[in-house]
């Protein structure tokens, strides 16, 4: 079998986000969870997640998954592929609240998804912005 031995470069710059402020306590991708990007349809790669908080929260932690384009509340459509934790934060108006980074560099097949999710339900929510490219 032949290798690939010529580079490949994202075609598409993609941005995509979602929300997150209800808890899922489910390790296998079920239940609440935020879409944060869809591959297209020659596949993606996505370079890294920022986590935002938008405002005064407690602690909790970030759970990334991978869904194969299929319904998420299968469970074997997903496997948990990264998570983080998620300081409590406190809203100011003169001091800024840092943005947590996940580098993942991770190709997706096309159709393919991440997911988010969060361990604990926080009040003003967690902004989940996926940073890559589609081929």
């Amino acid at each position: 079998m032949a290798a690939n031995i010529v580079p490949i470069f994202p075609l598409v710059p993609v941005v995509a986000w979602g929300t997150i402020l209800t808890a899922n306590t489910a390790k296998d991708g079920t239940g609440t969870t935020s879409t944060i990007f869809t591959a297209g349809a020659d596949g993606a790669i996505v370079q890294r997640v920022r986590a935002s908080a938008l405002g005064t929260n407690t602690a909790s932690v970030l759970r990334i998954f991978v869904n194969n384009g299929s319904t998420p509340a299968t469970a074997t459509n997903n496997t948990l592929f990264a998570e983080i934790s998620l300081p409590g934060t406190t809203l100011s108006e003169v001091g800024s609240l840092i943005p947590i980074d996940v580098a993942l560099n991770l190709p997706l097949p096309a159709g393919y998804r991440l997911l988010a999710a969060i361990g604990t339900t926080v009040a003003a929510g967690w902004a989940i912005t996926a940073v890559g490219g589609s081929f």
